[in-house]
């Protein structure tokens, strides 16, 4: 197992997160940039919410495989969203994107509302911090 999960008493039972990800000894962190529904020309196809969190989501766990991990791997994500309506709106079909994605593999999560992104057609981009064990990495 990569992590160990650390959710203290206090704070509750989370639900589609953990609290705290406490990676093994000897790991190497990835750092992975904010990535948005945008395919390889770079182009955002996808308009709803839920179709480009899905497509973020997998571009995010691109870069973890590129460098030899997993998303089981990844012990942190931030998402920023421009319309927490839609993001609330859109949980059923977000759930179903991130399990297709991720599995029932659930880091430490922040969601944070924006204004506005880069690329004016992304509505969400996320960004990931994973930790690699054994040979993983280029």
């Amino acid at each position: 197992m990569t992590y160990h999960v650390v959710n203290p008493e206090e704070l509750g039972a989370p639900r589609g997160w953990n609290n705290g990800m406490l990676a093994r000894p000897g790991g190497r962190i990835l750092f992975v940039a904010g990535q948005i529904a945008s395919n390889s020309e770079g182009l955002v196809t996808a308009t709803d919410l839920a179709g480009q969190f899905e497509v973020a989501l997998a571009n995010a766990v691109a870069v973890v495989r590129a460098a030899g991990g997993h998303p089981r791997d990844v012990g942190r994500l931030t998402i920023y969203v421009t319309d927490m309506d839609a993001y609330r709106g859109s949980l059923k079909e977000i759930g179903k994107a991130y399990r297709g994605v991720m599995g029932l593999h659930f880091p430490a999560m922040a969601l944070v509302g924006v204004t506005e992104l880069v690329n004016a057609q992304a509505v969400v981009e996320i960004e990931a911090t994973a930790v690699l064990h054994g040979d993983a990495g280029p």
